[in-house]
C-alpha cells in the first residue's frame, strides 16, 4: 500500500475527529460562559399550536399533547425557521423507544422546557421509521460529534437544515442548559455558527465518495471476512463481540454461504451455537414467541424488551437456514415460535404487518415480561414449578432487579431437547402473562419492513411446507401492491387508511426480495413481473449512474441538504446488499445482463471497504457469494403432480444461489428462463443451466440434487 493511499484513508477519521472537538469545545464554551449571561427570550411571536394532531404516526401523535409547539417535517417548519431566524430544533424517535418516553415525561411535557424551546426554536418531531432518510442524514452527524449514537436524537439545525449540535437523550436540567446556551450562541455568535455548519456540510458530502481503488473481485474477498469474522467471534457466549449484543443475522448468513461453497465446519459451529445461544437466552420470548431487540449483556440473558418487526423477518429466517444447514428440530420450533409470534401479535386484518411492541408497560421497561419467583410459583403448583425450575432460570432465584425487586427474565437453562416437555407449563405462564397491562403496538405498516416480512414467510413456506405461511405471504404482498403501490410509485408507510411519504431504497429492495421469495414459493408469475417492475421503477429513481450504487432517496425528497448512498449494514441488512443480491436473482431469471452488470458496479463501488472492513458489509458479501459462485438457472415444466416431490426437494435444501421457475405443460410465459424448455415424454423435466447454458435435461431427483449442488468451491 502506497503511502498517499494511507492518506486518503486517514483523511475521514481526522475530519470526524474535527468535527468532534469544535462541537465538543462549542458545547463547553457556550454551557460554561454564555449560560450566565442569558438573553431575555423573544416573545414577541404568536402563540404556535402543536401541529402533530392531524398526523398519521403513532409516535408523532404520542407528543400531540405536548406544550412544545411541534411541526411535522415540511414546508411549514422551514418556512418558520427562515422567516424567524431561528435555529431548529430536531427531535427524532419511534412510537416504541424507552428513552423517548423517558424524555418526554421529563422534557416535552414539562413548561419550563416547553417555554423555552418555543421562544427560540422552530422545533421539528420525526418518525424515524416514516422517514429514515432524514434519520439517517442526521445520525451520521451525531455520530461523527458524539462518537454513538440512538434514539431519541436531537440536533440543532440551521434554517438551511444543516446540524451545528447534536446528541441523543438529553435529562431536563441538562437539556435547558443546552437549550438556553445554543440559543444564546445563535444570536451572539452566528459567524462562528456558520462556520460549524459548512464544515459539517463538507463531512456530510464527504459520505458519498467511493472507493478510487480497483479489487479483483474474487473468493479471497470472502476468505478474508471469514478470517475476520472469526477473531470477531465470542468463544463463550457466542454471537460476536461483546455486549450490548445485536442478532448478527447477516453475519451468521454469510458464514452459512462461506460453509457451503469452502466445507468450513468451524463456520458451521458457529452458527449453530450462536442461534442455540440466542434461543436459550433471555431475548427470546419462550412464552409468547418473538424476539427482543437485543442483549444488553453479552450471554443473551437480559434483553431491551421492545419487539421489532424486522428482527423478527431476519431472525426467522435465520432459524430456517440454520435449520436446513443442521436439521436441528431445536431451530425449526423456534422458527415456528417467531413466524406465529407475528401471525397472531402483529398482523392486521388484511394481512399487513405491523411495526413493533414497546418495551414499556405502566411506565416501566420490561414489567409485561418480568416475572418475581413468589408470583410463578402462585401460578404453577408444586411439581410444575419443581419441573419449570429445572428446565429455565428461576433456581438462583434472580437474574433481574430494579427498584429493590427480585425479578427474573425467563431463560432456558437445560438442553433445548428438554423445551416441549415445558411446553403446558410455558401455556399456563403465558395465560397469566396475558392479564397484565400489554405493551404498545405501533400499528402502522412499513413497506420495506413488510418486504422482508413476507419473504420470510415465503421461506417458511418453502422449507417447512406449512401453507398458512404462504397465505400470510400473499396477503401480505397483495395488501402492499393494492395500497401501497399506487400511480406507479410506491409509498412507505400505511395507517389509519392512509399511504404516505416516498418508498426509500429500503422500500424498493426488501419489497423485490419477498416478492421473488413469493414468486419461488407459488411460482405466481404476477409476483415476478411485479418485482421487474419495481426494479425498473427502482434504478430510474435511486440509480448513480456516475459512481454506480443506490441512493437512499429520491432526488429532493424530503428536502434534504445532502443526497445520502450508504452500503453499511445497521440493524437491518443495507439496501444496496440486498439489491445487488435482487438484480442478480433478476438475471438469472431473464438474463438480461444489465442486471449483472449493474451488481458489479456495486461491488466495484464499494471497492477495498469489502475487503478492509468486510463484518460492516455482510449483506453485500452474501451477495457477492451469488455473484462468485456458478449461480444456479432451475427451470421445471411438467403436471404438478410429478413436479410437486421435485419443487419440495429443492425448496427444502440450503441452495442460496439459485432462481427457481416453474410452468405446467403447454402453459404461457414471458420469463426467458422457462421459454423453449419443454417435457420429455411429457413427464417432468429440470433443466439446470448457468448462465443460460444448460445441462442435459433430466427428470431423476437424485440426478438434480447432484446438479444443483455443484458449486465453486474454494479453500479458506
Amino acid at each position: 500500500m502506497t503511502s498517499s493511499k494511507k492518506i486518503k484513508k486517514i483523511k475521514p477519521i481526522l475530519f470526524c475527529q474535527v468535527i468532534v472537538l469544535i462541537a465538543v469545545s462549542f458545547y463547553f464554551f457556550y454551557g460554561t460562559h454564555l449560560a450566565r449571561h442569558a438573553l431575555a427570550s423573544d416573545n414577541s411571536q404568536p402563540l404556535k399550536l402543536n401541529r402533530l394532531k392531524k398526523e398519521k404516526s403513532p409516535y408523532l401523535l404520542q407528543h400531540a399533547d405536548n406544550p412544545v409547539h411541534w411541526y411535522p417535517w415540511g414546508e411549514e417548519a422551514f418556512e418558520a425557521a427562515k422567516s424567524q431566524n431561528k435555529p431548529i430544533f430536531l427531535s427524532i424517535g419511534y412510537s416504541t423507544c424507552h428513552w423517548c418516553h423517558v424524555m418526554e415525561r421529563e422534557s416535552f411535557e414539562n413548561e419550563e422546557v416547553a417555554a423555552l424551546l418555543n421562544a427560540n426554536f422552530i422545533c421539528i418531531k420525526v418518525d424515524r421509521e416514516e422517514l429514515p432518510d432524514v434519520d439517517q442524514m442526521y445520525m451520521d452527524v451525531i455520530q461523527a460529534m458524539t462518537g454513538s449514537g440512538g434514539w431519541p436524537m436531537t440536533a440543532i439545525l440551521d434554517p438551511q437544515k444543516i446540524p451545528f449540535f447534536g446528541g441523543t437523550y438529553f435529562p431536563k436540567d441538562e437539556l435547558l442548559e443546552v437549550l438556553q446556551s445554543l440559543s444564546d450562541a445563535w444570536k451572539l455568535q452566528p459567524e462562528r455558527i456558520k462556520l460549524i455548519g459548512q464544515k459539517v456540510k463538507n463531512f456530510l458530502e464527504s459520505r458519498n465518495q467511493l472507493s478510487v481503488d480497483s479489487i479483483v473481485l474474487n473468493e479471497s474477498i470472502l476468505k478474508n471476512a471469514h478470517k475476520k469474522l472469526l477473531s470477531l467471534y465470542d468463544q463463550l457466549h457466542s454471537g460476536f463481540g461483546t455486549a450490548p449484543k445485536f442478532p448478527p443475522t447477516m453475519k451468521l448468513a454469510l458464514l452459512a454461504r462461506i460453509a457451503r461453497r469452502s466445507g468450513d465446519t468451524t463456520s458451521k459451529k458457529i452458527i449453530e451455537k450462536t442461534l442455540e445461544a440466542m434461543a436459550r437466552g433471555g431475548i427470546y420470548d419462550h412464552l409468547g414467541g418473538g424476539f427482543h431487540r437485543y442483549s444488553t449483556d453479552r450471554q443473551w440473558m437480559i434483553p431491551h424488551f421492545e419487539k421489532m418487526l424486522y428482527d423478527q423477518a431476519a431472525l426467522s429466517k435465520s432459524y430456517l437456514e440454520g435449520f436446513q444447514i443442521t436439521n436441528n428440530p431445536f431451530f425449526e420450533q423456534v422458527a415456528r415460535g417467531i413466524l406465529d409470534y407475528v401471525l397472531k401479535n402483529m398482523t392486521g386484518p388484511n394481512g399487513e404487518f405491523y411495526s413493533a411492541e414497546d418495551a414499556d408497560t405502566e411506565g416501566e421497561e420490561g414489567t409485561f415480561y418480568l416475572w418475581l419467583k413468589d408470583e410463578v410459583k402462585l401460578v404453577l403448583n408444586k411439581n410444575e414449578f419443581k419441573k419449570f425450575k429445572t428446565y429455565y432460570s428461576f433456581s438462583s432465584g434472580s437474574n433481574y432487579e430494579f427498584k429493590e425487586k427480585k425479578l427474573n427474565v425467563i431463560h432456558l437453562t437445560n438442553t433445548p431437547n428438554s423445551r416441549p416437555y415445558a411446553i403446558p407449563i410455558l401455556e399456563k405462564l403465558f395465560r397469566h402473562r396475558a392479564k397484565r397491562e400489554k405493551p404498545f403496538k405501533d400499528d402502522k405498516t412499513i413497506t420495506a419492513w413488510n418486504g422482508l416480512m413476507l419473504g420470510s414467510f415465503a421461506k417458511a413456506f418453502q422449507v417447512l411446507g406449512d401453507d398458512k405461511y404462504l397465505k400470510a405471504a400473499k396477503k401480505s404482498a397483495l395488501f402492499l401492491k393494492e395500497n401501497l403501490d399506487k400511480n406507479n410509485s410506491l409509498l412507505r408507510r400505511f395507517r389509519a387508511g392512509s399511504a404516505e411519504h416516498s418508498g426509500t431504497l429500503d422500500d424498493y429492495a426488501y419489497l423485490i426480495s419477498g416478492v421473488i421469495d413469493l414468486y419461488e414459493s407459488d411460482f405466481d408469475s404476477n409476483w415476478i413481473q411485479w418485482a421487474i417492475e419495481l426494479q425498473k421503477r427502482q434504478d430510474n429513481l435511486l440509480w448513480d449512474k456516475e459512481s454506480g450504487g443506490y441512493y437512499f432517496a429520491e432526488e429532493g425528497a424530503h428536502a434534504l441538504p445532502v443526497r445520502k448512498k450508504e452500503f453499511m449494514d445497521n440493524a437491518r441488512p443495507n439496501s444496496n446488499g440486498i439489491s445487488a443480491l435482487n438484480l442478480l436473482r433478476l438475471y438469472n431469471a431473464t438474463l438480461d445482463v444489465e442486471y449483472k452488470n449493474k451488481a458489479k458496479k456495486i461491488f466495484e463501488a464499494i471497492g477495498e471497504k469489502l475487503i478492509n472492513f468486510p463484518q460492516a458489509y455482510a449483506q453485500l458479501l452474501i451477495a457477492f457469494d451469488f455473484f462468485s459462485d456458478s449461480s444456479k438457472q432451475i427451470a421445471i415444466v411438467g403436471p404438478l403432480k410429478t413436479a410437486d416431490p421435485i419443487l419440495k426437494a429443492l425448496k427444502s435444501k440450503f441452495l442460496p444461489n439459485k432462481i427457481i421457475a416453474y410452468r405446467k405443460p403447454n402453459e404461457p410465459t414471458s420469463l426467458p428462463i422457462l421459454k423453449d424448455k419443454i417435457t420429455t415424454e411429457g413427464k417432468t423435466t429440470v433443466y439446470v443451466c448457468e448462465e443460460n447454458r444448460c445441462k442435459f435435461p433430466t427428470g431423476d431427483l437424485k440426478k438434480i440434487l447432484e446438479l444443483v449442488n455443484e458449486k465453486k468451491a474454494y479453500k479458506l
